[in-house]
């Protein structure tokens, strides 16, 4: 069983990124799937949430209308596109189902 997240990176103010999370190992299309961050010395937040057959999403009212949360069931993938990016932003960016989470992956956006 694996969620790989990936797709971060440094990007300055006002850029984009794509984040993607991809799922193996059980039935991804059944469960819904979470994006949180966690800044050094902070603690979890909740970004974007997705239901099994994407037709629900939520987002934290800190990222409403610059991330996009969506679901591709037939690749088994979750993407976040971030636009608007800004240094709060900057956090390591992780990917949930009710059981599991991957490794996470550094967004850092600075000049």
């Amino acid at each position: 069983v694996q969620l790989v997240e990936s797709g971060g990176g440094l990007v300055q103010p006002g850029g984009s990124l794509r984040l993607s999370c991809a799922a193996s190992g059980f039935t991804f299309s059944m469960n819904a799937v979470t994006w949180y961050r966690q800044a050094p010395g902070k603690g979890r937040e909740l970004v974007a949430y997705i239901s099994s057959d994407g037709g629900s999403t939520n987002y934290a009212e800190s990222v409403k209308g610059r991330f996009t949360i969506a679901r591709d069931n037939a690749k088994n993938t979750v993407h976040l596109q971030m636009n608007s990016l800004q240094p709060e932003d900057t956090a390591v960016y992780y990917c949930y189902t009710l059981r599991y989470r991957g490794q996470g992956t550094q967004v850092t956006v600075s000049s």
